[in-house]
């Protein structure tokens, strides 16, 4: 394979790629697993990805648990179908939820960060 080196001489570019992966299939995973071990009776799933909605369906229509989809963008229609009760998270209130600025530990101080 022939590489063009790039004007600084090497055969490289740094790439800043940022993306999460397999999440929703951890998040399905272990709702599955924890539904057929009877861990909990109500799912509450906070998520607009249209990937979950199979095993939603599964949750609550072949093993009978009622999965609340709290939506951040109220929209999912896909989800909106499948799931028990489906609630468009109100943005509103979402700064009363929010830990303080500065919290303590055993540790010392810390602070939330300033993008919060």
């Amino acid at each position: 394979m022939l590489v063009t080196p790039l004007p600084d001489g090497t055969d490289r570019l740094p790439i800043w790629k940022f993306e999460e992966k397999g999440s929703d299939v951890n998040i399905a995973t272990y709702m599955l697993f924890d539904a057929f071990n009877n861990e909990y009776d109500v799912a509450a799933l906070v998520s607009d990805d249209s990937d979950l909605v199979e095993p939603i369906r599964i949750l609550h229509d072949e093993l009978k648990v009622d999965v609340i989809v709290l939506s951040p963008r109220g929209r999912s229609s896909e989800l909106q179908q499948v799931a028990s009760q489906f609630r468009p998270i109100n943005h509103s209130v979402l700064p009363q939820c929010q830990f303080p600025t500065v919290l303590q530990d055993g540790y010392g101080q810390f602070h939330k960060p300033p993008g919060w």
